[in-house]
């Protein structure tokens, strides 16, 4: 269990302290939300996803684990994609023991894996609250322990091309159970 201090910063001026887990970096991106009760190695494999700080709003993460990377038929049986889409990861409380049938990993060990940095102990429905008052704000995931290089700087999300990141260089036919009409 790691007790490393960490914030995330807004491009309006909000602070939240928290206690990082994961991969100890700090990072950037547009950060959004997500009010799902289950589900989130699904959600953090999600390309739609890809480059942002992700809030889940559901207050207490990780109790389940992650599973095996499966596939069926040619497509991963419980993920999105093949990796973490996401910058980072901020709920309100990550729960470092899992118990499910299905799980080979915690959440801590797929996030340092995949070097994607998380926060929890954080008031996450304050910040969903400003979300959609104020809508989607640049924002930093940054750790007590490693300096903030440009504390000013946000990135904006509209400069990077995620479309071409996450899409595939060549067409993927999956043709098995398609009954074919004559």
């Amino acid at each position: 269990m790691t007790n490393h201090k960490a914030k995330l910063l807004l491009e309006d001026g909000t602070s939240v302290a928290g206690y990082g887990f994961g991969y100890e970096s700090n990072t950037e991106g547009e950060v959004v939300f997500n009010t799902g009760m289950v589900g989130y190695p699904e959600t953090l494999t999600d390309p739609s996803y890809c480059g942002q700080i992700l809030i889940l709003t559901y207050p207490l993460i990780g109790n389940y684990g992650v599973p095996e990377n499966i596939r069926e038929n040619g497509l991963l049986k419980f993920f999105e994609s093949e990796k973490i889409q996401i910058k980072g990861l901020i709920v309100s409380d990550y729960s470092f023991d899992y118990s499910h049938w299905s799980a080979v990993k915690s959440l801590d060990e797929w996030l340092k894996e995949f070097q994607i940095p998380a926060i929890y102990s954080v008031d996450t429905r304050m910040l969903t609250r400003k979300l959609r008052e104020f809508g989607t704000m640049s924002g930093k995931i940054v750790f007590d322990s490693i300096p903030d290089s440009n504390p000013s700087l946000f990135s904006d999300p509209n400069k990077t091309d995620l479309v071409s990141t996450v899409t595939t260089k060549e067409i993927i036919n999956y043709d098995k159970g398609i009954k074919k009409l004559e």
